[in-house]
């Protein structure tokens, strides 16, 4: 894929180094000209010295052939302008923003921006978690709000226990993601065995999200 990563704070030089080291075709762009010098030196990608809230900037690091545009700056402000900039003026069929404040989170959905990724919500809700032992969290929220990323602790008397993946009826448009089980992370098959205490993330509808529970742990809600 042709991505374009705006901003090139710690988020954006580790996204940048990982996606160039997968293969995909990276372009960074930032406002620091000192730091577009060192990250040039340090990752073969091409590195775009300017704002990325400039259309003219966006257009010379070619964001009219790329497939996905990540704006990862500081500044929410910043990455809305960015994603609405991508999608509106270049067509761009995937923009992934980051929420620095999560009071916008709502606002980046409505205003069109596909995947708004709100780091500090899903690190709250995972340590709620930890203290509260809330049946379900929802971990992520993206296509302005109909889908989810959720996670749930398989209790002993859970319906599921010890039987397989295949033999579970889950909600429609539902799929489970992974299993971390202990210090091990399971990429869920067909043949799968699930068992007391396993920690599921899955995908589903937000209408779904009360089905899955119910099927995954048995409690009505």
């Amino acid at each position: 894929m042709y991505i374009i990563i705006v901003g090139a704070g710690k988020i954006g030089y580790f996204l940048a180094k990982r996606l160039f080291e997968d293969k995909h075709t990276v372009v960074l762009v930032e406002k620091n000209k000192a730091v577009c010098e060192e990250i040039a030196k340090d990752i073969n990608i091409l590195v775009v010295h300017g704002d990325g809230c400039d259309m003219n900037v966006l257009n010379d690091a070619g964001a009219e052939r790329c497939d996905v545009v990540a704006a990862v700056t500081g500044e929410d402000e910043d990455n809305l302008i960015v994603s609405q900039l991508a999608k509106e003026k270049f067509n761009v069929s995937r923009t992934v923003a980051r929420v620095n404040d999560s009071k916008n989170e709502k606002i980046f959905s409505e205003l069109g921006v596909d995947v708004p990724v709100d780091a500090t919500s899903i690190i709250a809700q995972i340590i709620e978690e930890e203290v509260s032992f809330s049946d379900l969290v929802t971990l992520m929220s993206f296509k302005r709000g109909k889908l989810s990323i959720v996670r749930v602790d398989l209790p002993e008397e859970s319906p599921i226990i010890n039987k397989k993946i295949q033999e579970i009826n889950l909600p429609e448009d539902s799929v489970l993601v992974t299993i971390i089980r202990g210090d091990e992370v399971i990429v869920p098959k067909g043949n799968t065995v699930l068992k007391a205490m396993d920690d599921i993330v899955a995908l589903t509808l937000v209408e779904n999200e009360k089905k899955l529970l119910n099927m995954l742990i048995g409690k009505k809600v």
